[in-house]
């Protein structure tokens, strides 16, 4: 990574933010309010135009601007059996992803977008995704509730975080876990380059 330029995390997802931070890269953070709604079936290809789409539209913010930056935008989705689950709607809608996940396997999508941007205008894009698979054991109705009231399923795909009061629930997992939790920081890592140890966010 040129140590000339800036990075944007283009995406107010809390977990992609402490992973960030987790990988030594100094960064600012500008939420994206880009169209999340997309015809694309094929769930590596949907991830990755929902991420283009963030980076985009923090791009455009900054047409004109002096410096060289590279904007990293993101997207996740929880697929079982051919189904995408985004984020629940209501506590009735994310009990159903759970009951639905429940003693299963699904895969989980993150699709990243990264833009340079030398003084102003988009130079280059880097595109990717990863999938990891996941299984859940039997969850209860009793646990299922239980966790809902948590309120932790309701800003997440899937209805649930691997990293929070959900890891009770998962049995297995191969590839990526940070892929799980939202950004796939090891293949990240390989195009941006290794961060200074001392580096540290900005607000």
């Amino acid at each position: 990574m040129d140590r000339k330029e800036t990075i944007i995390l283009a995406s107010g997802s809390p977990r992609r933010r402490e992973l960030m931070e987790l990988a030594g890269y100094t960064f600012t953070v500008e939420v994206s309010d880009a169209d999340e709604n997309v015809a694309e079936e094929d769930p590596g290809r949907m991830v990755e135009e929902l991420s283009l789409r963030k980076a985009t539209a923090v791009a455009a913010l900054h047409q004109g601007d002096k410096g060289n930056c590279r904007i990293i935008g993101a997207d996740t989705i929880v697929v079982l059996e051919g189904r995408v689950l985004g984020k629940p709607e209501d506590e009735k809608d994310a009990a159903r992803m759970l009951r639905a996940l429940s003693g299963r396997s699904h895969e989980v999508y993150t699709g990243v977008s990264i833009l340079t941007m030398k003084d102003g205008a988009v130079t280059g894009r880097r595109q990717f995704h990863e999938c990891t698979r996941v299984r859940m054991r039997e969850i209860s109705e009793e646990e299922i509730v239980s966790y809902i009231r948590t309120g932790e399923p309701m800003d997440k795909a899937g209805a649930y975080g691997i990293q929070g009061k959900a890891a009770i629930f998962i049995s297995g997992i191969e590839g990526d876990y940070f892929n799980v939790v939202g950004l796939p920081v090891c293949h990240l890592s390989g195009i941006l380059g290794h961060p200074d140890s001392s580096t540290r966010i900005r607000q």
